[in-house]
């Protein structure tokens, strides 16, 4: 079984220390893809979460009680990922925990449900936000599942807006053709149902979905199917390799279409590794990016330093996502230690006691959200970019916002 286990220094000393102090401590569990099929973003992430969580230490922890963590590779694999936290939960009386996939955080809807301990997932899998089964059409509802930004289903249903816009503002007649593209998984297929129902809402032909592995690959033949079905908006499920694997198949082949990508389908790594084949590539965001100057960076760039302290390393727009992750459990954690505790319970009832909540320090870094007892939706903003290569030089701009509405047949899908 391949599993890597880190271990925070600051929870080292911290095990060393009279019982007393011991004692004043609290466990949380983080899950990473380091070395599976995510790693690419996985990795990016990870480090976001990681530094957070030494860093919240290093400044008095919450309130005073410290945060003793592990972070586990679990190489994308779902019995991994099960196995890590039963031992988390009876081994280390885990109060919260940090999480990755989409398959792995389904997978553990029940068991965090039934032993009450808040799961912060990288998975923002819409089936992860309807907490009391409010939609008859919720497969499983997810009371203490939270993740900060937009769903994946929220976010293709922006970028289906946009493209929407893009083919009126161009005089375009007829249908658009739209397409699903991606690895037959849960992360990919998350938003895929949702999505198409939008689009034929908003007037597209959906064509039936593509699927290219999440491994590189030559996708050639894949991006023949699309090219012969006319498809002109093309919605991508994966991430790293497989989504530059399938720029440079297109564009050897000739298919001309306009490529959409999920929130980790696209970013600076990306279109530098893609270099010319990369032109009009849209994609979303839940952040800014790490060179613009909002006020919160200024936290960002000193949590960046716990493992970086040279302040040199130019994070991506996923690493910031997972200070996000942290800070808002970090403040519902606070809530929970001045109401009763830090219990799993009590942290999940912090996560709804404030409104267009921004964690303090991070203004202008992390979108306002707004959980309640009933909808797990925390943003339904989706900021929406484009990114080009040109003679060696990625340039990004910011085309649209899309707000979502928060419909009720919406909620866990």
């Amino acid at each position: 079984m391949h599993k890597t286990l880190f271990v925070s220094s600051a929870v080292a000393m911290a095990m060393m220390a009279a019982p007393a102090q011991a004692q004043d401590s609290v466990f949380v569990g983080h899950l990473a893809d380091m070395s599976g099929p995510t790693a690419f973003v996985g990795k990016v992430y990870a480090d976001g979460v990681r530094d957070s969580l030494a860093y919240i230490n290093a400044n008095g922890g919450i309130n005073g009680t410290q945060l003793e963590f592990e972070t586990i590779d679990y190489a994308y694999k779902v019995p991994q990922a099960i196995a890590s936290y039963k031992k988390w939960k009876s081994r280390k009386g885990m109060v919260a925990m940090q999480g990755w996939g989409t398959a792995d955080t389904e997978a553990l809807i029940s068991f965090v449900a039934k032993d009450k301990i808040p799961v912060y997932s990288a998975s923002y899998s819409g089936h992860l936000t309807d907490p009391t089964g409010k939609n008859p059409n919720t497969k499983k509802p997810a009371p203490y599942n939270f993740f900060y930004g937009a769903s994946y289903s929220d976010s293709c249903r922006g970028l289906v807006q946009w493209a929407a816009e893009d083919w009126n503002s161009k005089g375009k007649s007829g249908k658009p053709k739209f397409t699903h593209i991606g690895a037959n998984h849960p992360y990919p297929n998350a938003p895929k149902a949702a999505c198409a129902a939008y689009a034929t809402e908003l007037g597209f032909e959906v064509q039936p979905p593509v699927v290219i592995s999440m491994k590189p690959g030559d996708f050639k033949a894949q991006c023949l199917s699309l090219k012969s079905s006319g498809t002109n908006y093309g919605y991508i499920g994966n991430l790293g390799g497989s989504v530059l694997s399938l720029v440079k198949s297109c564009n050897t082949v000739g298919t001309d279409i306009q490529f959409m990508s999920n929130i980790w389908g696209g970013d600076r790594k990306v279109f530098e590794a893609a270099g010319e084949g990369i032109k009009d590539y849209i994609f979303p965001t839940m952040n800014p990016f790490w060179s613009d100057e909002v006020p919160g960076m200024k936290l960002v760039r000193e949590v960046s330093k716990m493992s970086d302290p040279s302040g040199e390393e130019q994070r991506l727009h996923h690493y910031i996502r997972g200070v996000c992750s942290a800070f808002f459990m970090k403040e519902a954690m606070e809530w929970a230690k001045a109401n009763g505790g830090i219990t799993g319970e009590n942290i999940k009832k912090g996560m709804y006691v404030r409104q267009n909540w921004v964690p303090q320090g991070l203004d202008g870094v992390c979108l306002a959200a707004n959980w309640t007892e009933e909808d797990h939706r925390g943003v339904n903003q989706v900021n929406i970019y484009k990114g080009n290569y040109n003679n060696g030089d990625v340039q990004i701009e910011r085309v649209s916002q899309m707000t979502l509405e928060r419909r009720d047949d919406w909620l866990g899908f």
